[in-house]
This record gives C-alpha cells, structure tokens and sequence, in this order.
C-alpha cells in the first residue's frame, strides 16, 4: 500500500464576540456594571467563562437626604419671596418720593402766587391810600379856595359871570362859538368878550394869553386850563365858591362843577 498522505487539518480559530452586553443593578448603593463579549477570547467563552464586572458607588438617596433637598427648595422659594416683597417696598418708596416731591412743588407754587397775590393787594391798597389823601389834600385846598365868593365877583368879573351862568345847560358842540352851542375854548373866548378881552379860539393858546397864577390864590374870572400851558385840552372859568363852569363834553353840555369834579392843572388871570 502507499503510504496515506497525512493533509494538515487547517480548522479557522473562533472570532471574539462582538457582541457587547450591558447588565447594570443597584445593590446596597452600589452601582454594578457588567460588560460581556468585550474582547473576551473564544477559549474563555467557549468554557463558559463570566463576563467582566465593574462596580461604581453611588450615594444612598436616604431620609435626610430628601429632607435636605426640601428645605433647600423652600429656602429657595422664601428668598424669591423675600426679593418680591422688598422690590414692591423699593416701587412703593420710589412712587412715594416722586408724590412727595410733585406736593412740595405745587405747594411751592401755591405760596409763592400767594406772596405774588399779597405783594399786588398791598400794593394796591397803598395806591388807593395816596390817591385818598391827594383827594383830601386837593378838598383842603378847594376849601382854601372857596374864600373867595361870586358875590364877592365885581366890575368884569361879576359881568363875565352872569354871562356864563346864562349859558348853563346850552349844548357842547366841537368848533362851536355860540350862541345856542359851544365848546369849551368857544365858551370861554364869547365870555371874555363881553368884558372886551380877545382871547385867542383854542384852548392851547388860551393857556398862555393871561399872567399864570396858582390854584390856591384864585379869583372870580380866572381862566382854567387842564393839560400844560401852551399845550391844555381843555379850558374854563373860575366863578368863585370852589366851582367853575365850563362846556364839559357833549354828554353833559355847559354845566357848573365843583373844582373837586376835575382839578385844573393851572390857571391865568386874564382881567
């Protein structure tokens, strides 16, 4: 016989387990890990040998521990409260300061229109005050000049006034001379005349034509003027008495009047 070829056996070796198993259990608060298949040899597995285990600590979640984390929590949540509560105090002080402030300035406001309001009252009182005794002084002085009376008025001057009181009550009329209506330098210039004074038309050199004398020294016949000499508005007689006649305006006409009713500015004696 010829011998029996001996052919080698070539048998491929068993591939490592490629698959991975992941078993994990907490025990006693231990936390167990067990990987299988990782890279363990086909002998080992092939002899059924136990995959390879890890063991991690873990902590124990205990009574306390809770009761820890719950206290936690709600000082957590008294904090958050407590910063709620001291904003809203923060805004109501805030709003406060700003009310207090807005008061202060109106009240401010209001004393000083009060200040304002007085000063001007005060002010005013006073004004009425000096006018009050000018009018006293101006009474005093038309006293002092009554002294003098119409009857006491002569000559020109008795003549000049009964031609006045004549023309009480006639009408006033601008650029009037006479006879049924005049105005006031056409009154006193037609007066004038009776007694053979020429006196110029207007009131403004009426002002001027005499001798200047002052109030407190006035005779029957004066001429009066109101404004300043050489530029009056207006003009009259003195008749005595404190009065003068004049044409006033076209509401009252030709009217006699106390000096009290306008006080003259000056006079000149013309007679």
């Amino acid at each position: 016989m010829s011998p029996v070829a001996h052919i080698p056996s070539h048998r491929k070796p068993r591939r490592a387990a490629s698959t991975r198993a992941l078993r994990a259990g907490v025990t006693g608060g231990f936390l167990t890990l067990a990987v299988a298949g990782a890279a363990v040899p086909a002998s080992a597995t092939e002899n059924n040998a136990a995959p390879a285990e890890s063991t991690l600590e873990m902590p124990t979640v205990s009574a306390t521990l809770a009761s820890t984390a719950a206290q936690t929590a709600d000082a957590t949540q008294q904090a958050a409260s407590d910063y709620e509560l001291q904003a809203q105090k923060d805004q109501a002080a805030a709003h406060a300061k700003a009310a207090a402030k807005k008061a202060k300035a109106e009240a401010d406001r209001k004393a000083k229109e009060a200040r304002e309001a007085a000063r001007k009252a005060a002010a005013k009182r006073a004004a009425e005050a000096k006018a009050q005794a000018a009018k006293a002084s101006r009474s005093a002085e038309r006293t002092t000049l009554s002294t003098t009376t119409v009857s006491n008025a002569s000559g020109n001057a008795a003549t000049l006034i009964s031609f006045l009181k004549a023309q009480l009550g006639k009408a006033y009329v601008l650029g009037s001379s006479g006879p049924s209506s005049y105005d006031c330098s056409g009154l006193t210039q037609a007066a004038f005349k009776q007694v053979g004074v020429s006196l110029p038309r207007v009131s403004q050199d009426q002002s001027t034509a005499g001798t200047p004398v002052s109030l407190d020294s006035l005779q029957p016949g004066d001429l009066l003027y109101w404004g300043s000499a050489g530029s009056a508005y207006h003009v009259g007689v003195y008749v005595g008495g404190g009065k003068f006649i004049g044409a006033q305006n076209p509401s009252t006409g030709i009217v006699e009047r106390p000096l009290d009713y306008d006080m003259p500015t000056g006079a000149v004696r013309v007679l």
